[in-house]
């Protein structure tokens, strides 16, 4: 359960004023109706086979959390080409809720990543449905290897952005991306994350630069997502780790984290 935002003091009369002479909105009414705002649009998820499970599911739940519980987006979308269930890359199942063609005009689209990617690049109804998409979204966001799926549908062209450690040098060779080994990458309205479970700190950063810093908190307790800072074993320093794994000191040992 998420803990209700706590309401303001109120203000003396005549503290603010409006540039009409009259009283300014207090920071509690400004709140309100930037919440109530936010509440009608609606955010969509991209859905396809071998999708990569966290990847999608993730954000799903930090947005969620944001929505039900904190004047998010209202309308959250499972969208895909057909309603057939969607089978993910580790055999997980979804039902979208909603096709490409059915699909109204969203506020915020998420693209997940997984090997199912590869295939769905060369999509033309995806990829078409993922570009009519972006003219009009505020943002649009990828997991993972859904960079490549932004990249098709003409987003990442001259921007900067990030994915799988394991995809950054195919990032790379498409020659017009400007890749940062990092975990979570914005260029105007195009956010972009590293691999699978950077998902759920793209959706945190994006709630925090949407909503506030307190909001995303909110969310950040709710969902108890406070990961340990624990590495096991070495790999975080091995030669393909992504830059910013390699710029950390040493986490905890066995024993320090006990």
């Amino acid at each position: 359960m998420l803990l209700e935002p706590k309401a303001e003091p109120s203000r003396a009369a005549g503290t603010e004023t409006n540039p009409t002479g009259g009283p300014a909105p207090s920071t509690k009414e400004r709140n309100k109706t930037m919440n109530a705002n936010e509440v009608e649009k609606k955010f969509g998820f991209l859905v396809f086979p071998g999708l990569e499970e966290l990847d999608l599911v993730g954000p799903w739940e930090m947005i969620s959390l944001w929505g039900k519980s904190l004047q998010g987006p209202g309308t959250r979308l499972l969208v895909a080409q057909t309603r057939d269930p969607v089978v993910c890359a580790k055999g997980m199942s979804i039902n979208p809720q909603i096709t490409f063609n059915e699909c109204p005009q969203l506020d915020y689209l998420l693209v997940p990543g997984g090997e199912g990617t590869r295939e769905q690049v060369n999509n033309e109804a995806l990829i078409r449905f993922v570009a009519g998409q972006a003219k009009a979204c505020q943002a649009v966001l990828s997991v993972c290897t859904g960079s490549f799926i932004l990249h098709r549908a003409g987003l990442l062209s001259g921007r900067r952005a990030t994915t799988h450690w394991s995809a950054l040098s195919r990032l790379t060779e498409l020659g017009d991306v400007k890749v940062c080994q990092e975990r979570v990458v914005r260029d105007g309205q195009v956010w972009t994350a590293a691999g699978i479970s950077a998902g759920i700190d793209l959706a945190l950063e994006f709630i925090g630069s949407v909503a506030g810093e307190a909001v995303a908190g909110k969310v950040q307790f709710g969902a108890e997502y406070y990961p340990s800072g624990r590495f096991f074993g070495t790999l975080h320093q091995s030669p393909q780790a992504p830059a910013y794994l390699k710029m950390k000191p040493d986490k905890q040992t066995k024993e320090d984290h006990l």
